[in-house]
């Protein structure tokens, strides 16, 4: 493990008289976009579904098979930022972005569309880890939680956005804009990054281990697919194509496991989770992202299916909840920096908890004002657990393992995302189903639009778990100083 260790501890050397500022614009424009497209499309949905002529289950798969694809390249990057230099991985990524927004902008199908999306999550999944190592080797630990926190308007800011901005778009012009107003900032970001982002590390070319790619790709795949394809009405859990997949998946993923501890040069070292707050911050991160892409997916259908709304006024109830989430996180991120983890983790989950389950209590009744209320309160709980939980994990490892714990974290989040996503949208669609074969009228606009409310009933039953298990997991963490090379 020599090469893989030089290459994460060679970095800081030279940063003491780099210009922090430059880079970090630099990393934050292009990531904005390319994140911004996970969510981008949610509200847009319905009018996809007519218009394409396709399932939900169908549909999801512009936002599942975005994450999956970033999911499964994000565990090669450990070795990719170990291969190209931080100009090369991040000019590479958004010039791959572009490509793929040009696509699903001309794209005259739902198979050209999809194309064009898994371009754009191959661009994303390359570019993230570039982004978190860097900040990692740039800030030390002790200035992290500030920076982590501009990072976060990135990651939390530019998901929430997406169904606001869409709403604002479709508006007045059709779905392919979502796309044609995204491709010229992505240009910029490229020209941008070509004057400013200088390199923070040396390429050292570790070896490839094949094999480890391959069951990455195989297990992580397998899963997504697995439960994304449980949600298609085909059988769900009892069709062996859904089971048989993420059986799959699960032994490549515990295959590739044992391979990356024995191995002198793992792809992804998983002896980060030595680290009992890494590994704490792991499985908090995967529910705080499956929550908040599940979410995302959820409400459109809610407010559009069953209250009746316009893509404009779905946006519209989004965006304040959206704005705050981006604006605390660089909040949170200072008062991490002085207060430590638990003082805003624990009060941010148990927050989580009591929405949660005002969700689980809204029917076609509800007012406006009040989804609004609960959105802009999801957003600030979400927000008050999750940068504060990354930087406090990533913040107890060794440097060496700064390249493997971002990878591990960001594809994990994908992943969970991906799942969540999938999970929710699969248990909203049975729930909706199983309403409808009981129903005396089926057709009625009033019986279609108590299904919608049920199966988001359904599905946000399984969200309100997930948050208790998050504030129980809250009471365990401690804060880190950090961990020597």
């Amino acid at each position: 493990m020599q090469h893989s260790d030089h290459a994460a501890a060679e970095a800081p050397q030279p940063h003491d008289h780099v210009k922090r500022l430059p880079i970090l614009i630099s990393l934050i424009i292009g990531a904005f976009f390319s994140i911004l497209n996970e969510t981008l499309l949610n509200i847009a949905f319905p009018e996809l579904m007519v218009e394409l002529n396709v399932t939900a289950p169908t549909l999801q798969w512009l936002a599942t098979g975005y994450m999956l694809v970033v999911g499964v390249l994000v565990p090669a990057s450990a070795l990719l930022v170990q291969w190209f230099t931080t100009r090369q991985m991040f000019l590479g990524a958004m010039t791959l972005f572009s490509i793929g927004t040009l696509v699903c902008g001309a794209a005259p199908h739902f198979s050209v569309l999809l194309i064009g999306r898994l371009l754009q999550a191959a661009g994303t999944g390359l570019m993230l880890p570039v982004m978190m190592n860097t900040i990692l080797v740039l800030y030390p630990p002790e200035k992290r939680g500030a920076a982590m926190g501009s990072i976060g308007l990135v990651i939390m800011f530019a998901p929430a956005i997406g169904p606001t901005l869409s709403g604002l778009i479709l508006q007045t012009l059709e779905w392919r804009w979502l796309f044609f107003m995204v491709l010229p900032f992505a240009i910029f970001s490229i020209v941008f990054a070509f004057i400013y982002l200088k390199n923070v590390s040396v390429p050292t070319k570790p070896r490839v281990d094949v094999v480890s790619i391959i069951l990455s790709t195989i297990g992580f795949g397998g899963i997504v697919y697995g439960f994304s394809s449980a949600g298609e009405g085909n059988g769900g859990w009892s069709n062996p194509l859904v089971y048989g997949t993420v059986l799959v998946g699960a032994v490549s993923l515990l295959l590739f496991a044992i391979r990356q501890l024995r191995v002198d040069e793992p792809l992804m070292d998983l002896r980060a989770f030595r680290y009992p707050m890494f590994t704490l911050t792991v499985i908090l991160l995967m529910i705080m992202m499956m929550t908040l892409f599940s979410t995302m997916a959820l409400l459109p259908f809610l407010f559009q299916g069953a209250l009746g709304l316009t893509v404009f006024m779905s946006g519209l109830l989004l965006l304040p909840g959206s704005l705050l989430n981006g604006l605390i996180s660089p909040i949170t991120g200072k008062l991490f920096d002085k207060f430590g983890p638990r003082a805003l983790v624990i009060p941010g989950a148990a927050f989580l908890v009591v929405i949660m389950w005002f969700f689980t209590r809204v029917s076609t009744e509800t007012t406006k004002p009040t989804f609004l209320i609960l959105h802009i309160c999801l957003m600030v709980a979400i927000s008050m657990i999750m940068m504060p939980t990354q930087t406090n994990g990533l913040n107890q490892l060794p440097s060496r393992y700064y390249p493997h714990g971002t990878a591990i974290l960001n594809t994990l989040q994908q992943v969970a995302g991906a799942i969540g996503m999938a999970l929710f949208i699969g248990i909203m669609t049975s729930g909706q189903r199983g309403f409808l074969e009981h129903s005396a009228d089926p057709t009625s606009p009033a019986q279609m639009s108590e299904a919608v409310v049920t199966g988001v009933h359904n599905a946000f039953m399984i969200g309100l778990g997930f948050a208790v298990i998050a504030l129980a997991l809250a009471l365990f963490l401690k804060r880190t100083q950090g961990a020597p090379s």
